[in-house]
């Protein structure tokens, strides 16, 4: 897991995920539940609801990988003006909609 530094001015911006993200972060750090941190953390971020349209959505692309398909709608339903990753094959992309797909802002 990689240790992030977020600049004062990553904290004016509203940061969204998918619940999915928390499932992925929980077994990758093997939090067990309850988790007073991790429930604080999430307070402070936006969390898309994962709804049967974006999984509608997710199904028909646009790449062959659900979870990056489901994270990617899940920023063009909040209206994110970015996705930041360093997913190569997302980066190859530059936008999903109106959503600019990137390595950093």
């Amino acid at each position: 897991m990689a240790t992030i530094f977020l600049d004062t001015n990553i904290l004016k911006h509203k940061l969204f995920f998918s619940p999915l993200s928390c499932h992925i972060l929980a077994c990758i750090i093997k939090t067990k539940i309850p988790n007073i941190k991790l429930n604080q953390m999430l307070e402070d971020l936006g969390i898309v609801a994962f709804t049967p349209e974006i999984l509608t959505k997710s199904l028909r692309g646009p790449t062959p990988d659900l979870e990056d398909n489901i994270q990617l709608h899940s920023a063009a339903n909040e209206n994110c003006q970015y996705f930041l990753t360093n997913d190569k094959q997302l980066l190859k992309i530059g936008y999903f909609g109106q959503t600019e797909i990137v390595s950093s802002i």
